[in-house]
């Protein structure tokens, strides 16, 4: 094989904005995620005695509120692979499917259709502002906006790596 026919299946290199995009991204799940924690572990973190108690009646609601933590972050992580090669080849490590390449379409489809699930779930949090919440208290109300607004920017930012994930691997094809 040639160099040019090499270089003519390997796609290019992501973006820079591409790549500190997929990196914000990653980071955009951690301020909620922190505070969902603080909650697990019995924190208020902003409600109200009674509204802490009725949010968070048993253990059951603590462990779900660290799984959804720790997996809203490994969902955010997988973004990383719309710019990295495992994005491109499944690592080695995998059991069954290491090596395999990732078939463009099918990682494309599937981020296309996380980003618009993301958009639809986190943008009315931008609003949080608009609504009261009667079981928070006032400073617990304005964190809980800012720590859950970055969300807002998850699926619009997966969006714009879907297209630039999709538009580098259709290069080569």
């Amino acid at each position: 094989m040639t160099t040019d026919q090499l270089r003519a299946t390997v796609p290019p290199a992501a973006p820079r904005w591409a790549v500190r995009a997929a990196h914000a991204t990653a980071l955009l799940t951690v301020p909620s995620g922190v505070w969902r924690l603080l909650l697990a572990i019995g924190h208020p973190a902003g409600y109200t005695a009674a509204g802490y108690h009725a949010l968070i009646p048993d253990g059951w609601a603590a462990s779900y509120v660290i799984v959804l933590s720790v997996g809203s972050e490994l969902l955010a992580l997988l973004t990383l692979g719309l710019v990295r090669p495992w994005g491109e080849v499944l690592p080695r490590w995998l059991p069954r499917f290491g090596g395999r390449a990732v078939h463009p379409r099918t990682a494309t489809v599937t981020a296309a259709l996380g980003a618009l699930a993301l958009t639809a779930v986190w943008t009315p949090f931008a609003f949080w502002w608009l609504v009261p919440h009667h079981d928070m208290t006032p400073l617990g109300h304005t964190l809980v906006g800012f720590v859950y607004l970055p969300l807002a920017f998850w699926g619009p930012l997966v969006g714009l790596l879907t297209l630039a994930y999709h538009r580098r691997r259709a290069a080569v094809a």
